[in-house]
């Protein structure tokens, strides 16, 4: 999954608030300006680059005009997929950084709400979440359960036409947690591992 680098940009974005009312017609035909970016943006299998374009020029729209609702309410949405790509890869932290962004300006987002709290918990794991993971589960599964590792945090090594792959987390306590999966599936789980990330050979069970 990737997460386009002008997200990072949006955080700085801290603008003043929405006005009601229509915009001025100058408003209005470069909000349709920045529009004609979006087909392409949002069409299937749309390339990075055109989603880019089109959430630059969102960005810079609102910039310029903060008090524009559409394009408060575009940039908005724009801010909280970008969020939740960065959890789903793992990437919490900047994850967190953009929902506490968009709860500055809209604190009855749900969304943002919810996406916060979710990925403040998985900053870090604990025992009883560790203890419903069982031997056989999915990738899928385990992820449902503490969330997808932050990035670096996983390891993979192939040997005698078997996959071994390890996945570590951050505990509660401190410690380091780890998940091993054998060709996909959960093999055994440590809830404190003193692995070297580096390393699969060194920590997988046999």
């Amino acid at each position: 999954m990737r997460v386009f680098p002008f997200i990072f940009a949006a955080l700085a974005l801290l603008a003043a608030g929405c006005n009601a009312g229509d915009p001025p017609p100058d408003q209005q035909a470069e909000w349709r300006g920045v529009l004609r970016h979006k087909p392409a943006a949002v069409a299937p299998g749309a390339s990075p680059d055109h989603k880019q374009v089109y959430a630059d020029s969102v960005r810079a729209f609102v910039v310029r005009h903060p008090e524009h609702s559409r394009g408060q309410q575009v940039w908005q949405r724009l801010q909280l997929e970008f969020a939740d790509d960065l959890a789903g890869a793992g990437r919490y932290q900047d994850a967190i950084r953009f929902y506490r962004a968009v709860l500055t300006r809209h604190p009855e987002s749900d969304h943002a709400r919810r996406g916060l709290a979710l990925a403040a918990d998985r900053l870090a794991v604990t025992r009883e979440k560790l203890l419903q993971l069982h031997k056989g589960m999915s990738h899928r599964q385990v992820a449902n359960i503490l969330g997808k590792p932050m990035p670096g945090w996983s390891v993979k090594q192939r040997r005698a036409g078997t996959s071994f792959e390890a996945w570590y987390y951050r505990t509660r306590t401190g410690e380091v947690a780890a998940v091993y999966f054998r060709d996909g599936k959960v093999l055994a789980a440590e809830e404190s591992s003193s692995a070297r990330l580096a390393r699969i050979s060194d920590s997988t069970p046999q």
